[in-house]
Parts: C-alpha cells; sequence; structure tokens
C-alpha cells in the first residue's frame, strides 16, 4: 500500500477513531484542493455533504459527484484526488483492517470505547 493519507495531507485527513480492526477518518477539503498520491484498505466512505471529485491513478482518471448521506463501499486502492466542485467535500472513511479469527468471548455488548 503507498503512503498513508494521513501523513501525506494531514491537513485534509484526521483520524477519529482507532483500535484494532478499523481505522476512522474524516476528510474535509474545499474547491480546488488536491491530495497527495495515497492508499487506502478496503473501506466505507460515508459522505456528508454533496460534492465532485476526480480521482487518478496509473494513467487513470475518473470524475465523481456524490451526494449527502450516501453510504459506499470503496475497495482498496491507491490514488490522488481534487475537489473539481464548487462545494466542501466532507466524508468520513471506516478502513477495514484484518478480521479476528473466531468471536471473542467476554466481548461487551453494544458500543466500546
Amino acid at each position: 500500500m503507498s503512503a498513508d493519507p494521513v501523513v501525506t495531507n494531514p491537513e485534509l485527513y484526521t483520524v477519529v477513531f482507532e483500535n484494532d480492526r478499523v481505522r476512522v477518518l474524516r476528510y474535509r477539503d474545499r474547491p480546488g484542493d488536491a491530495t497527495s498520491p495515497h492508499g487506502h484498505p478496503d473501506s466505507v466512505m460515508v459522505t456528508l455533504s454533496s460534492f465532485s471529485r476526480r480521482l487518478t491513478a496509473g494513467g487513470r482518471q475518473v470524475e465523481l459527484a456524490l451526494e449527502a448521506g450516501q453510504a459506499r463501499w470503496v475497495g482498496a486502492q491507491e490514488h490522488a484526488g481534487q475537489n473539481v466542485g464548487d462545494t466542501e467535500s466532507h466524508a468520513i472513511f471506516v478502513e477495514l483492517k484484518e478480521a479476528p479469527s473466531g468471536v471473542r468471548d467476554g466481548t461487551p455488548l453494544g458500543p466500546d470505547r
């Protein structure tokens, strides 16, 4: 996997939660902002605002328009991105880590810290 987005663009990505199973990132930018090349493991992205982005990787380029309130699967990938719209981008990424083998005894019910 390429560079960690929290390291390449700390002004745009922040860690809001992390444990041995997931890492949750908040992403926020303004129109015209761009990211350095970086990587993500398999993730779920939740859009908190509507925005337009251009993603670039390996000589390919795609433009996306996303609406607020969507939850999308994002397979592991490396890319650079740019806000090509006229609104701020605001999203949460839930990055998945290696799954444990089996159910853990003593796991509390409900949310844990």
